[in-house]
């Protein structure tokens, strides 16, 4: 069942009643797109999470399951990537919540994350942030080589699918003119 904006907001409304501090949560992947309004809604809700509000956010997430398949990360860790540790600064303030602060993912981040795994839904999402959120090849280009130098999987792999990203979307590869 897909969740969109509307759902998002109230599955967080709920969680936020059962925190006894306030936390941060970054929006990651579909999750960022629906809050940002690139795509309609999304099939799992996705966050990363900063270290020292993972356990408040995790006891919350077990008092209150939200029907829906919750990814979550830490500090920036997106499937087997690191985001720069600018991330969270740049990331969009979407809601403030009493005890929950709600951010999406910069669309360059939601792509440099989406490129790691790159199957054809990842292929759809970076399409439509490169096209709502007119994100340029330069920028693409230059976070992901930011995040290709903590990919956990072989570093080529990464490199491979930045290409055919830069290929498909701007007709060129890293370094050509």
């Amino acid at each position: 069942m897909p969740c969109d904006k509307n759902a998002l907001f109230d599955f967080l409304s709920v969680l936020n009643e059962d925190l006894t501090k306030k936390i941060t949560l970054v929006a990651a992947g579909g999750t960022a797109m629906t809050l940002l309004d690139l795509k309609n809604s999304t099939i799992d809700i996705d966050f990363t999470i900063p270290g020292c509000d993972r356990v408040e956010f995790e006891q919350a997430l077990k008092n209150n399951p939200p029907g829906y398949k919750v990814d979550r990360w830490t500090d920036g860790c997106i499937f087997c990537q690191t985001l720069p540790t600018d991330y969270l600064e740049k990331s969009i303030k979407i809601k403030e919540f009493n005890h929950i602060i709600l951010r999406a993912l910069q669309p360059v981040d939601i792509i440099a994350t989406k490129i790691g795994r790159l199957n054809a839904r990842d292929i759809q999402d970076i399409e439509a942030c490169i096209k709502k959120a007119n994100v340029s090849e330069a920028e693409i280009e230059e976070r992901a080589m930011l995040v290709v130098q903590t990919y956990r999987e072989p570093e080529e792999d990464y490199l491979q699918h930045l290409d055919l990203v830069l290929q498909r979307f701007f007709k060129k590869s890293r370094g050509s003119t």
